[in-house]
């Protein structure tokens, strides 16, 4: 490897900017969903977000700027839980999560 060539690698986040930014995603898109979530809930829809984002952490950097991708995949392995957790339409809580994510 030349010098140089790494600036533009960015390291894996830690566990604590992790935690905030499921956490605020999740506060916009219950904001988008316009319904109450008892805050247990929200917590434990927050670690179990947490623990996919945990477990697919290298794809989810290497794709930090494709958004339409991260929104496909929270759709594919998050959706379907936190929707059954909070008892709201999967449809719905999926157009709020893209409307607040911006996928």
């Amino acid at each position: 490897m030349k010098i140089g060539q790494d600036k533009h690698l960015v390291p894996l986040p830690n566990l604590r900017g992790i935690r905030r930014a499921c956490g605020n995603e999740l506060y916009r898109t219950v904001k988008r969903l316009k319904c109450h979530i008892p805050a247990a809930l929200l917590k434990e829809a927050e670690q179990l977000y947490v623990k996919r984002v945990i477990g697919k952490i290298e794809w989810i950097s290497a794709n930090r700027s494709n958004r339409t991708a991260l929104a496909d995949w929270w759709d594919e392995t998050v959706c379907a839980d936190i929707a059954g957790l909070w008892q709201v339409d999967r449809t719905r809580l999926s157009k709020a999560f893209r409307d607040a994510f911006g996928g």
